[in-house]
């Protein structure tokens, strides 16, 4: 018996040297020796140890996948598919920890599964399921080397990891297998995990990486960087690509990093997950009814080419700011021939060292403009860009801030037009027709300067314009009455409010009205969920304006009239500002706040001098002290529950 405990130890050390670490410390055949040696000895005795390589071999195919529930809950993630959405994001941490740090990893394309430890033993393998329980799919896993069998820790364990099929692997199964061609890496890995044949799994070559603990009994990790070096330590693969970042800056050239260099490793990955580093922050922002608060997935879902710069202009859009805009050797990408990519600021050209003539990777995803990714190599004769002085459109003073270059001028006419082109952009106005060529050429020839302009233009503003019969005339001027009355939220986006974006301006859309926005204070802004202290600041600003609040009241006299849902007015919560906080073991927070609004309250993300009400629930942090020092009413879920309990009654 102590030689087969020994050999179960050399021979699992060797397997994690050779899957985990890649890196083998004996020939296939000492393993094999050790192996065919450690399998007599078990056949003699009739024992198997729980950890004993010999497990791993795939057995006989079962009848079907039994359920298992997890023991904590395994979430989805939230998406972000531009700069925006994932803006939103910090702002939601920042209101709670100002000084958060963040977690930065590939996003695998695979299939997520959970395995179970019991007393440093591995029991079982599940897959994620709708996240409450999944399949038991430990048979199909056992002849997986990825994680180990056995390990140091003791207490109850789940651990979250995403199985992969490599490239590479799907490659080389395809062309030795023409009969069964698996069509890509995350349904072969999908494919394979829920084979009912065990051994079919070990033979497609599956892998796991790990990426999270789900669950620990005792003494849990505190944040993401110790739940790496848990599973590290423990045996489990990770992927190497690992970034703590101390601020969104650092979050965004991580992004890119991975998105550069994506296309070059051997596991197939949609984007990046950008995670909140720290368990007490995660505690404060908690959940929804389907996402973890404290992390998104920013996802990448573009095509990817190389390419020559042949020459970088200057584009000056309507807050001012100069984006380099490079002309590049045709290319083929998405369905389209992309001749332009952009590079956002002059520090993103200056990070990604492009230069005129630079061999660059370009992308570029259904309808958003084509970026430059990075540069890839600089051949003889690449010259750096110029950095501007002035401003190319109207010869303005240029303002550095950051990253970032500004004309000084309000009225250079590059930036009215820009703004005039948002302004009726789709997921603003959607005035349908009314392009940034038509805009360019009502500025130039009809002094239209102002979005109250566009409400002025009648039939004969188009006369002996080029291109615009009466058909097009019509439709256009159709457009322009039908966005009069157009949701809140879209006309605070058109009307461009400094930092405010499409998250953004469903929070303000709630007050009601722009009346109502406008009387809001410094700190009832901050207490909305998606707006920080700079954008605070710019939309007290943008309301202090006299020529902002003048352009406001003409919209309004020519017919623009937002409208908002009309809430509900009854119920055992009216009047009242209800803030939640800490967890809720009955039902997401999410859940909660749509039974409050239901019920006539409004529920708020932060505690501010309108709060009535806070519901504190377990593990419940500062807004519950602030709430005490103001002296506002504090319910627990308890009385909570009641409420809700009663007033389905009364109903």
């Amino acid at each position: 018996m102590e030689r087969m405990r020994e050999l179960c130890d050399i021979l699992n050390k060797w397997a994690y040297e050779y899957y985990v670490l890649d890196n083998p410390s004996v020939p296939d055949r000492e393993y094999d020796r050790l192996y065919d040696e450690l399998k007599e000895l078990e056949r003699e005795t009739g024992v198997v140890y729980p950890d004993s390589p010999t497990r791993r071999v795939g057995g006989e195919p079962v009848k079907g996948f039994s359920r298992h529930a997890h023991i904590a809950r395994l979430y989805s993630l939230d998406k972000a598919v531009t700069e925006d959405e994932l803006g939103a994001f910090f702002t939601r941490v920042f209101k709670v920890d100002p000084s958060a740090r963040f977690t930065v990893e590939y996003k695998y394309d695979g299939l997520t599964v959970c395995l179970t430890y019991e007393k440093g033993l591995f029991v079982r393998a599940t897959t994620r399921g709708n996240g409450v329980e999944g399949e038991d799919v430990t048979a199909q896993l056992l002849p997986v080397h990825s994680f180990p069998l056995k390990i140091s820790y003791q207490g109850t364990l789940e651990v979250r990891g995403e199985a992969v099929i490599r490239l590479s692997v799907l490659e080389k199964y395809n062309r030795e297998h023409p009969d069964d061609t698996l069509k890509n890496a995350r349904n072969a890995a999908a494919g394979a995990v829920r084979n009912l044949d065990p051994s079919a799994t070990a033979s497609r070559g599956v892998e796991v990486f790990f990426y999270d603990v789900n669950y620990m009994s005792e003494n849990p990790v505190s944040t993401q960087t110790e739940a790496m070096e848990f599973l590290k330590r423990e045996g489990f693969a990770t992927y190497p690509y690992f970034k703590i970042c101390n601020s969104p800056e650092e979050v965004y050239a991580a992004i890119d990093e991975i998105d550069a260099g994506r296309r070059n490793i051997d596991v197939l990955t949609d984007g990046a997950v950008v995670k909140v580093n720290d368990e007490h922050v995660r505690a404060e922002m908690g959940y929804t009814d389907k996402f973890p608060r404290w992390a998104i997935a920013y996802k990448f879902e573009a095509e990817e080419a190389e390419t020559t710069v042949e020459r970088v202009l200057w584009q000056v859009g309507r807050t001012g700011k100069l984006t380099p805009l490079a002309e590049i050797d045709p290319v083929d990408l998405a369905g389209a021939t992309v001749r332009r990519a952009t590079l956002n600021n002059y520090g993103d050209l200056t990070r990604k060292d492009v230069k005129v003539g630079s061999r660059v990777l370009v992308r570029r995803s259904n309808e958003v403009i084509p970026e430059i990714l990075a540069a890839v190599s600089h051949p003889a004769g690449s010259v750096p860009v110029q950095k501007p002085t002035v401003c190319p459109a109207c010869g303005s003073p240029v303002l550095e801030v950051g990253a970032n270059l500004f004309c000084t001028n309000e009225q250079c006419p590059p930036r009215i037009v820009q703004k005039l082109t948002h302004y009726c952009s789709k997921n603003a106005m959607d005035i349908e027709g009314m392009s940034e060529a038509t805009l360019e050429l009502l500025y130039e020839t009809r002094n239209v300067r102002n979005f109250s302009d566009l409400y002025a233009l009648t039939a004969a503003s188009f006369e002996g314009l080029a291109g615009f019969k009466e058909k097009k005339v019509n439709n256009l001027l159709s457009a322009i009455e039908k966005s009069k009355n157009v949701p809140l939220d879209r006309f605070l986006y058109a009307i461009g409010i400094g930092q405010i974006g499409r998250v953004a301006s469903k929070d303000l859309a709630a007050y009601g009205s722009v009346a109502n926005i406008a009387a809001l204070t410094y700190d009832e802004l901050v207490s909305l969920e998606n707006i920080g202290e700079v954008t605070a600041h710019l939309i007290l600003d943008y309301f202090a304006d006299p020529r902002n609040v003048e352009e406001l009241k003409r919209l309004e006299e020519r017919g623009v009239t937002p409208f908002v849902k009309a809430r509900v007015l009854e119920g055992i919560f009216q009047g009242e500002n209800v803030v939640l906080t800490g967890s809720l073991s009955s039902m997401p927070r999410s859940e909660a706040q749509r039974r409050i609004e239901e019920m006539g309250g409004t529920a708020q993300s932060s505690v501010t001098s309108k709060t009535t009400l806070v519901i504190a629930g377990e593990a419940a942090g500062s807004k519950l002290d602030k709430a005490k020092k103001l002296g506002i009413k504090v319910i627990g879920e308890e009385e909570f529950l009641a409420m809700l309990s009663n007033s389905n009654k009364e109903a």
